[in-house]
């Protein structure tokens, strides 16, 4: 039987990116909103803001950080909770309108040791999902099968969330 590989090169500046402890990356887009595009920086609110996992578990996956580095939502204020969950909800709407997903997977994970991959500035990830989107490709060899490319999706999420006059964002 032949051998096939699947090759995942992107994945390789995640996995090194696991023993960095001294920068942030959401700390170093909030620095540079003249960067935005290139980092998928979708949106910025006043408190906190969305960006594009760049290794995501599905297409459309997003993340949503408070704009102060925290690493626990102990340590949030109810401002910048508020506008969290306000970003949930418009992160569901235009994902609904962009790509049509049949529900959603709405997670935290606190500390490495929970699956945080950045663990010193908390985000919640909002993951998008399809009946049926878990195959033979994530059970049998742990490989996630991303449909559309992130450049495509980020440019019709800015179209559409300009069009809907999302409330929760200032930018």
């Amino acid at each position: 039987m032949e051998r096939k590989n699947l090759w995942a090169p992107w994945r390789i500046k995640y996995i090194q990116g696991l023993s960095r402890t001294d920068r942030c990356f959401l700390c170093d887009y909030l620095a540079a909103p003249e960067n935005d595009r290139e980092n998928f920086v979708l949106w910025r609110a006043e408190h906190a803001f969305v960006v594009f996992n760049k290794f995501p578990y599905n297409n459309g996956h997003l993340l949503i950080a408070p704009n102060r580095h925290i690493a626990d939502f102990s340590d949030a204020t109810d401002e910048e909770l508020l506008c969290i969950m306000k970003l949930i909800k418009d992160c569901q709407k235009v994902l609904l309108l962009a790509i049509a997903p049949h529900g959603f997977n709405v997670g935290m994970n606190f500390g490495r040791c929970a699956g945080a991959g950045l663990p010193d500035h908390v985000h919640v990830h909002v993951v998008p999902r399809w009946n049926g989107d878990t195959n033979y490709m994530h059970v049998c060899s742990d490989t996630d099968v991303i449909s559309q490319g992130l450049s495509e999706l980020y440019e019709k999420l800015v179209e559409i969330s300009q069009a809907e006059h999302l409330p929760s964002i200032s930018k």
